[in-house]
């Protein structure tokens, strides 16, 4: 009896244990899934932010490869006028509104402007213009900052390019024609005489005792001279006619469609222009006077290089003569 209360002790004390035992691994394991699923979840919230990420990744990547296509179809020309009717045409794809645009000048009054976008197109520190945009939503107004900015890389690189170009063919002092770019554009209208069969008469002016008002007055009143005789040519000359900067003190001037006598009264009345101008500089007022010599194709020369030395020589037998005349070669 004793050793069967003994055993049933046993055994409720084995089944309680064991219920114990059980107990605690059942919590242990509801412990472990409550982790598990804790870290499932920690884990899927990872995998949804990442997907997010990435999504805004992608959308950056697209953008800024819009981006880029966008500023490449803008800097493809160097023509300000097309830049600008590119950047209309493609700005649509990237904002919402009117669509209305305008190029504007540095000089517009941008009061009548009220409640658009003006973005200010800086080149070198000076405002050059505007770019001015309608109807923008207010979430689409830092996408045309970022689009104007783009426009204003391929504006500014034409800008840029063409003053390159003018001063490659420009005299800085006289603002004439390099004698460079002078003599191609001389070539330029050989061939196109030649080939019409036109006749046109090439001028070499000198300034009378040029030497001589430098050493008087000094090579800021010579240059001051200088500017002041091309200024006289180019408003005496037809639109039609190009002056350029030979060297020194000496001026060239192409007449186009025009024959030896012709020439000659134009020349004439280059050198009275100049005569009779009274040329101020600094406090001093001066009069000074122009030789010229001329030559004509094709009654003179088929050549550039010789039309070019029978003017040279014509000049020099006008200052021999006594100067502030005009003198071409029988």
């Amino acid at each position: 009896m004793l050793y069967l209360g003994a055993l049933i002790l046993c055994t409720v004390l084995s089944l309680s244990l064991l219920k114990k035992i059980f107990s605690a691994s059942l919590i242990k394991k509801e412990n472990n899934l409550a982790a598990l699923e804790s870290e499932y979840e920690r884990l899927s919230e990872e995998k949804s932010g990442l997907i997010k990420n990435n999504r805004s990744l992608d959308e950056k990547v697209a953008q800024t490869k819009a981006l880029y296509n966008f500023t490449k179809d803008i800097c493809k020309t160097l023509d300000e006028e097309k830049i600008f009717g590119i950047f209309k045409a493609r700005i649509g794809d990237y904002l919402q509104g009117s669509g209305d645009y305008q190029l504007l000048n540095k000089d517009t009054d941008l009061s009548i402007y009220k409640g658009c976008t003006i973005f200010p197109l800086i080149i070198q520190a000076d405002v050059i213009g505007y770019l001015m945009a309608g109807e923008i939503e207010d979430k689409d107004k830092e996408r045309f900052q970022i689009l104007a900015q783009q426009f204003l890389i391929g504006f500014k690189r034409a800008v840029l390019f063409k003053k390159m170009q003018e001063l490659s063919i420009t005299d800085s002092l006289t603002l004439l024609f390099s004698r460079r770019h002078f003599l191609e554009r001389f070539n330029e209208e050989l061939r196109r005489s030649k080939k019409f069969k036109y006749s046109f008469s090439f001028l070499m002016v000198d300034i009378d005792k040029f030497k001589d008002f430098n050493d008087r007055y000094g090579h800021l009143v010579g240059d001051a001279i200088l500017r002041e005789v091309s200024k006289t040519l180019k408003d005496t000359l037809r639109q039609i006619d190009f002056v350029g900067r030979y060297g020194g003190e000496e001026l060239s001037v192409i007449l186009v469609e025009t024959d030896k006598e012709q020439a000659r009264i134009a020349a004439e009345r280059l050198r009275q222009a100049v005569e009779a101008r009274n040329i101020k500089v600094y406090d001093e007022e001066l009069k000074v006077t122009v030789s010229i010599g001329i030559s004509a194709f094709p009654d003179d020369s088929s050549s550039a290089s010789t039309l070019i030395e029978l003017a040279d020589k014509a000049l020099y037998i006008a200052k021999q003569e006594g100067r502030n005349r005009v003198k071409y070669l029988a």
